[in-house]
């Protein structure tokens, strides 16, 4: 019985510090990858410049601060077309749902 009690509230901790992360990425400032994703993504699909659920952010600035935030530190390509591949089809969706941006 201990071990069921323990195991549901480690799931709960576990859940709920996935749940912040996921609403609370950093800032990624002037960095120029991220200004990449903008530009791209501006471009190339529609509806970015729509709110989106992140108070304070368009979907398009929800959408690469989550991409930007979910590679790796030393990522240098351009992220809205690295979310195009099958190695960012996970993240893409993670992002798109981020943003509201789904479709």
């Amino acid at each position: 019985m201990k071990r069921m009690i323990f195991a549901a509230a480690a799931f709960s901790i576990v859940t709920a510090s996935s749940a912040f992360a996921a609403t609370a990425y950093n800032s990624p400032g002037g960095d120029p990858v991220y200004a990449q994703c903008l530009a791209t993504s501006l471009n190339r699909y529609a509806g970015g410049g729509e709110q989106s659920p992140v108070a304070g952010q368009t979907k398009v600035q929800a959408f690469c601060t989550c991409m930007w935030n979910e590679t790796p530190d030393n990522f240098k390509g351009d992220l809205a077309k690295y979310s195009e591949t099958q190695a960012g089809a996970a993240m893409n969706k993670k992002c798109e749902a981020h943003s509201g941006w789904e479709g």
